[in-house]
């Protein structure tokens, strides 16, 4: 078995959703995406894998992820005209839907209701240094709202790639979410404030920063038959390391098959799968279709559906 070094740490951050895999391709994969190669997704999962992209284009995503609560995902993503260099941009949400306000003298409900609602809002700029290397960094501002609570606060991902001519072999290393602490406030407003201090101010949380490194390779292809490997480890500040290995199958470079599988993640017990699809629309443009399922222990199986709206001038 696989020894668990820094369980005792979980639950120490806030703003988890930071760390919700949102991009269908990783998911599928079972989260080994930091050594991918670059697609439009790659602003989540390792924005220094942008520069690999030659034109300019959208993502949409969501996660559904139970009990009302949905993660969705949009970002825009433009190579320069230099070829070297790329900017994106992103916001990453996950709302809750109405939630039955309940007190301790009313537990049937107070007749009033109240959200939840994360948001990042990301900035993202990869650069190409060399043929082989290259790095990226999104700065991001986050923002979270409880009923009468909020909070305020900024992160940073930082991430470097490097490709090999060998079978499209590619290194990584990624921070996610590397900031300070936050903590939520209350406003003036809260309705109910019975055992309650107006103006108060919560523990102070930091955010969940992971450090990963990976790496992927082809070891197959053949006519229009392909197959992509990759392993990656991860190192998070409010839990275990854990690893991820995942395989994705391609034919022509249009359709795809993945399985994934998560070592060491608590109630991630099952394997993870999903399936893409690029459609042809237009002269030399795509929508990239994906989808995802994984399947865990207490909360069931989760889906995650995304729509890649590309411009290539010619297919990869």
């Amino acid at each position: 078995m696989f020894p668990s070094y820094g369980g005792e740490r979980a639950g120490l951050s806030a703003l988890t959703f930071l760390k919700n895999d949102i991009n269908p391709r990783s998911a599928a994969l079972g989260g080994a995406s930091a050594a991918l190669n670059g697609d439009a997704y790659s602003i989540l999962s390792n924005p220094a894998a942008l520069v690999q992209l030659k034109d300019k284009g959208f993502t949409l995503a969501n996660k559904f992820i139970g009990a009302g609560v949905n993660q969705s995902f949009v970002s825009f993503v433009n190579p320069q005209s230099d070829e070297t260099s790329v900017w994106g941009f992103s916001l990453n949400s996950l709302t809750s839907g109405f939630i039955k306000e309940r007190t301790e003298f009313m537990p049937g409900g107070t007749g009033r209701e109240f959200s939840v609602v994360n948001m990042a809002f990301g900035a993202t700029y990869a650069k190409l240094l060399s043929e082989q290397f290259s790095f990226g960094v999104t700065m991001k501002y986050v923002y979270e709202h409880v009923a009468g609570f909020n909070n305020h606060t900024a992160a940073v991902d930082l991430s470097f790639l490097y490709k090999t001519d060998f079978k499209k072999l590619q290194f990584a290393a990624v921070l996610h979410n590397f900031g300070g602490s936050s903590s939520l406030a209350s406003r003036e407003d809260i309705p109910v404030t019975f055992n309650r201090t107006l103006g108060i101010a919560l523990e102070t949380n930091p955010v969940p920063t992971v450090f990963s490194v990976g790496m992927s390779i082809e070891p197959y292809r053949a006519d229009k038959h392909a197959l992509l490997t990759a392993f990656q480890i991860s190192h998070p500040n409010d839990n275990s390391e854990n690893i991820r290995l995942g395989a994705e199958y391609s034919y022509g470079d249009q359709f795809f098959a993945r399985l994934g599988y998560k070592i060491n993640v608590l109630g991630h017990v099952y394997p993870t799968a999903g399936v893409g699809a690029a459609v042809p629309y237009g002269n030399g443009q795509f929508v990239l279709i994906d989808y995802a399922i994984t399947a865990t222990r207490f909360f069931g199986s989760q889906h995650l559906m995304g729509v890649r709206f590309m411009m290539l001038k010619s297919k990869k």
